[in-house]
């Protein structure tokens, strides 16, 4: 199945329709309160966030959980020292219909950095799994691995440009897709005649968030698990669309290298190194727009391909 010019076209105009009725400063709002969690009353370092009251997917999204549980570690730290790299699993799917529970684990504290691990649980279960390493700023060598050349922002087709064009993308994914967005995307994917790994999401908040570092690596930690999966389905011609494909994260790694800003324009450069067994590794690397690199991250994620039923 495929879709015409006209049909493509008359998709990008409703999403479009859609993303004007919306206010950015509110759904960028939306996202922020993600990250404020709840102390529970009476317990040191233990936090919650309550159920969505309209849920909008079968699972919690992955940056989420990752967001969430990287500001409740960081609240039990010394904000001198902010997050360098963080480490997670992702042990079952969590549901948004259900409160979420965060149980901060205070593993270390030096002089210059600090360790914690966090515990999230649903119905007393754990769910996800992180542990997260602050260090105090200081001086010291530097390099960094150049950014490759890639289109600029305003040259990449917007990415509800490249889902509308998808036929497996439904008219209902596409319009939920459009409502959900707190971020401007821009994207590039290769041919898939030329089956490579390497893509690159530009990404920009749709409103300002103001100064707090936190809140910034925050939105940067939800944004890393947007796309970058994707980059083991591509030598294969798979997107998370493909009928008879299930997919999902299984681990998730950050490291933030120097001062973060999701408010200006960024660059998430992503590939796959490997795919087997079911799996596949994903890497991706973060640039300001003027080349300097501002995070890393590695994820493994489960891919599992059935063959669709055939036609009665």
């Amino acid at each position: 199945m495929s879709l015409s010019p006209d049909e493509i076209q008359a998709r990008i105009d409703r999403a479009r329709t859609i993303q004007a009725t919306l206010s950015p400063e509110k759904v960028v709002a939306a996202v922020t309160r993600l990250f404020e969690l709840d102390p529970v009353p009476g317990l040191e370092d233990e936090f919650t966030f309550p159920a969505f009251d309209k849920p909008t997917r079968q699972r919690i999204f992955g940056g989420q959980v990752i967001a969430q549980a990287l500001a409740a570690a960081a609240r039990t730290v010394d904000p001198g020292k902010p997050a360098h790299s963080l480490h997670a699993y992702f042990l079952r799917g969590g549901d948004e219909a259900k409160p979420l529970h965060f149980r901060v684990h205070r593993d270390f504290d030096g002089r210059s950095f600090a360790n914690r691990r966090v515990v999230v649980r649903q119905d007393g279960k754990v769910i996800f799994n992180l542990t997260a390493s602050f260090h105090a700023p200081e001086p010291g060598a530097t390099h960094q691995a150049p950014m490759p050349d890639v289109l600029p922002p305003e040259e990449c087709p917007e990415l509800v440009e490249n889902l509308a064009a998808d036929p497996n993308v439904s008219d209902a994914q596409l319009e939920r897709m459009a409502r959900l967005r707190p971020f401007e995307t821009r994207n590039f994917r290769p041919a898939s005649t030329e089956r490579g790994t390497q893509h690159y999401q530009w990404y920009r908040l749709a409103a300002p968030i103001g100064d707090d570092p936190l809140l910034h690596r925050a939105f940067l930690a939800y944004v890393s698990d947007m796309g970058l999966l994707s980059s083991s389905l591509l030598p294969h011609g798979f997107t998370w669309s493909t009928p008879g494909l299930f997919s999902t994260s299984l681990d998730h790694a950050m490291w933030f290298h120097g001062d973060i800003r999701v408010d200006d324009w960024f660059v998430y450069v992503m590939d796959s190194d490997w795919t087997g067994g079911g799996r596949g590794i994903n890497r991706g690397l973060i640039y300001r727009r003027d080349g300097t690199l501002i995070a890393s991250a590695m994820q493994e994620g489960l891919l599992r391909v059935t063959s669709p039923a055939p036609d009665a």
